[in-house]
């Protein structure tokens, strides 16, 4: 009995309240009532008055309502704030209840956007926090607006900190300075336990004082912290110094800023280290006796913008300039030995006395090309360096007011500035810009970029596991800088470079994944690369990748235009360095998925059967816009799949012209090893298609292993839906589950009519079926009708698409 007493003892203490506020709530609904123009409104009820009040008393009867039971709390959840709706979020499970409708309607109200259809969003109490906190640090969301999201009693950061796995920093690095302040020192060691990907998008030109909170954000959030993943998007001018300081605090080196306090997480070595050394010091060692090109490129840039950095004044600073005079006076009064040795320091984890291998230094005398967005000519690879100087920024024409310089160069803060950037011409020419000393100290020609200081090695902690950089031009220095770092960045595990204008310093790239690859410890097992030129034929770059990473077990490669080799006609095209395209075999590798989009022009079918015939735990093939010579030739890629990839399950092809290679889709549907095939937009049934089809169903027919058909943009049309309709018979040993039809001109009474035919064979649910982009809204009832039908076997998944767009394609069906 005494749970029944505790029940009525809660009812009657929320009845209690409800009587001592009913008076205060009537009174208060009752004068805007009286003078309404529309007549009185009817009063609230008792129960709601008495929620209100609850609510608004939460200070105070907080452990009083988690003692509610079920049905009256199930009324109360509403109307909390969201402070103590997310605080009562565990008792209301162990009582049945669910918050998750509560969070969604505030997502709608407050947040006013929808989630992208292709989101699940599992938990939507995390997904509003999140997005909470990012508004609310960003000053994109007044909280006092609602009273649903103000409440003295709590910190809006602090408190959906918690919640947050994923922080996007934007423009001007807005955000940064904020967490790292004092006030906030609990949110941020918050975020160190629960952040695990840090965003960078559409970053701008900033400060020295924005960069050294980032420093000791980075610091905090991936040394001390879980993140594990850092990304970049869309940065058409990105900033070298900024780049360089993201990419050495993911890598795992810290060392604070000019002037910076020194970390209270790092102990006592870390306050007593000196304040003047940075991330250069990385790049730089202490017993070597010839730095690489990497090493002196980087350490150059490094060294000028820890200079520019201490001398750089408040709010107006002249241009950041370096001159070979200036450079090798301040080594000579520093007293330091040019001749000293460099190299990256050795972490707890690596083996001693482990050498660079000598492809690295190879790959480091040849040629140094911009980058894709300066210029679309590519110097070749074996080619003497020709360094490009840095630009230097100006103001558009007509633009007044003083002019603020940030960093490594003269980089105007506003948006104006960003859009109508000026590229500047060299003033003097005893003078050079940082870009240009940097790149200047690739062939060694420069005493004074031989003779940088040598700095001690950089302290070393965690790094990030997966790195990911999309849309960012990789200048010269920032893709030395890269490879040098990725050459013992043990702890990478996934690397995605995606249109980052390479050029030919993708050898470089390949080398110093070569020297990852020997690594003791090695964890990079997936790669993502796509670019609009390659100084390499895809093919060849596949091999090259192949052979340098052994253990890679996720290959995504894609280059948009034919590369310079392909075309003998342009004068420079030499080979690359041997020992990245040589002739011998590729040794057994552990791909299990590769990925590779074609530019235009028929592939050599032999390339890419050496790939695969070396790829014998390939599990996922995806060919794209893949063009071969002759229908022989993809027979012969077919072939080599069967002998050689036993463990192959999904097979994709997209964008490719299979009209005239039947034959050799038919022996692809025979494969009893495939569980899943995708012709995309290939135009399987352009010719032929009253033979093909009765020899591609009959094929599918004795095909008892092939799980999911994949055939959209193939114009299939009512007849050749019907004829696959057969497929699903009684004499069929088809176990077929996932059919995808979309985009294939299917009219409402041919989709009824398969319908039909699947009712009367008897097949039970097959699984899931795709209708995409047909024309069924020209008969709306049928298509209804029709979609009715086909619910009762399938789960179908179509869309409201408006076919008029299409009718060019019908025409051309006719």
């Amino acid at each position: 009995m005494a749970a029944p007493e505790a029940w009525r003892a809660r009812s009657c203490w929320f009845c209690e309240v409800a009587a001592a506020t009913t008076m205060e709530a009537t009174s208060r609904e009752a004068a805007p009532a009286k003078s309404s123009a529309s007549g009185p409104s009817a009063p609230p009820a008792l129960f709601e008055l008495c929620g209100r009040a609850v609510s608004a008393h939460m200070g105070v009867l907080e452990s009083g309502v988690w003692a509610l039971p079920g049905p009256i709390l199930q009324s109360i959840l509403p109307l909390l704030n969201i402070y103590y709706l997310e605080r009562i979020e565990e008792t209301a499970l162990k009582k049945g209840l669910s918050t998750q409708a509560i969070w969604r309607r505030l997502w709608d109200e407050l947040m006013k956007t929808r989630p992208s259809s292709l989101e699940s969003v599992t938990c939507w109490r995390a997904k509003f926090m999140e997005a909470f906190f990012s508004h609310v640090l960003r000053g994109t969301i007044d909280v006092s607006s609602d009273k649903r999201l103000c409440d003295q009693r709590f910190s809006p950061l602090l408190h959906s900190s918690r919640h947050v796995r994923q922080l996007t920093i934007c423009n001007m690095l807005q955000g940064a300075t904020e967490l790292v302040a004092e006030p906030n020192r609990r949110v941020l060691e918050t975020l160190a336990s629960s952040l695990h990907t840090l965003k960078f998008r559409h970053l701008l030109f900033s400060d020295v004082a924005a960069q050294q909170s980032l420093r000791q954000l980075l610091h905090q959030l991936i040394h001390h912290g879980a993140v594990s993943q850092v990304s970049l998007y869309s940065w058409p001018v990105p900033e070298s110094a900024l780049f360089i300081l993201i990419l050495t605090m993911s890598a795992g080196f810290w060392q604070p800023g000019p002037g910076g306090p020194p970390c209270r997480l790092c102990g006592e070595a870390s306050r007593g280290r000196a304040t003047s050394r940075d991330e250069g010091s990385l790049l730089l060692g202490s017993r070597r006796p010839r730095r690489d090109a990497a090493e002196r490129c980087a350490a150059a840039l490094m060294a000028t913008r820890r200079k520019s950095e201490t001398k750089q004044m408040p709010r107006m600073a002249p241009t950041t300039r370096v001159t070979r005079r200036s450079t090798q006076e301040s080594l000579t009064a520093s007293g330091t030995d040019p001749e000293r040795g460099l190299h990256p320091p050795a972490t707890s984890h690596e083996a001693s006395g482990t050498k660079q291998p000598p492809s690295t230094l190879a790959a480091t005398s040849s040629a140094s090309a911009s980058s894709s967005t300066s210029s679309s000519k590519r110097a070749p690879a074996n080619s003497a360096p020709q360094p490009k100087p840095l630009k230097r920024f100006k103001r558009a024409t007509g633009k007044k007011g003083p002019r603020v310089c940030q960093g490594s160069g003269a980089e105007s803060e506003d948006l104006y500035d960003f859009v109508f950037i000026v590229a500047g011409e060299k003033e003097d020419g005893e003078e050079m810009e940082i870009g240009e000393v940097a790149c200047g100290a690739l062939d060694g020609s420069d005493p004074s970029c031989l003779g940088l200081p040598a700095l001690e090695a950089s302290q070393r902690f965690r790094s990030i596991s997966t790195l990911e950089l999309f849309t960012v031009p990789l200048s010269t220095e920032a893709a030395l800088t890269l490879c040098h770092l990725l050459s013992s960045w043990v702890s990478l595990e996934s690397l995605t470079l995606s249109y980052n204008g390479l050029g030919s310093n993708i050898f470089r790239l390949l080398d110093s994944l070569r020297a990852l690859s020997g690594q003791a410890g090695c964890r990079l097992r997936a790669l993502h690369l796509s670019d609009l030129f390659s100084p390499l034929p895809i093919l060849e770059l596949t091999r090259a990748i192949v052979r340098a990473l052994p253990l890679l077990r996720v290959l995504s490669i894609r280059v948009d235009h034919p590369s310079q080799r392909d075309n003998p006609a342009v004068p420079g095209n030499a080979g690359a360095p041997s020992h990245i395209i040589g002739d011998e075999e590729i040794p057994e590798n552990c791909l299990e998925q590769l990925e590779m989009g074609f530019p235009r022009g028929a592939q050599p079918a032999p390339l890419l059967c050496s790939v695969l015939k070396a790829s014998g735990s390939l599990q996922q093939l995806s060919l794209d816009s893949a063009t071969f010579a002759s229908p022989q030739d993809f027979g012969l890629v077919l072939q080599t799949l069967k002998e050689y990839n036993l463990a192959l399950k999904r097979l994709s092809f997209h964008d490719m012209n299979l009209a005239d290679c039947q034959s050799e889709v038919l022996f692809l549907l025979q494969n009893l090893t495939l569980q899943e095939i995708t012709f995309s937009f290939c135009r399987l049934f352009e010719k032929r298609p009253a033979q093909f089809l009765p020899e591609m169903v009959a094929a599918m027919k004795g095909n008892s292993t092939l799980k999911g058909l994949r055939l959209p943009g193939n114009r299939l049309g009512n007849a050749g839906l019907l004829a696959l309709a057969d497929v699903f018979s009684e004499d069929s040993s088809s176990s077929l589950c996932q059919l995808d039809i979309s985009s294939n001109c299917i009219k409402p009474d041919g989709l009824l009519e398969f319908a039909k035919r699947l009712e009367r064979w008897g097949r039970g649910a097959f699984g899931h079926l795709r209708l995409f982009q047909n024309w069924l809204d020209q008969d709306a009832v049928t298509a209804r009708e029709a979609i009715r039908r086909l619910r009762a076997t399938c789960h179908v998944v179509s869309d409201s698409w408006d076919s008029s767009q299409a009718f060019a394609d019908y025409v051309s069906t006719m």
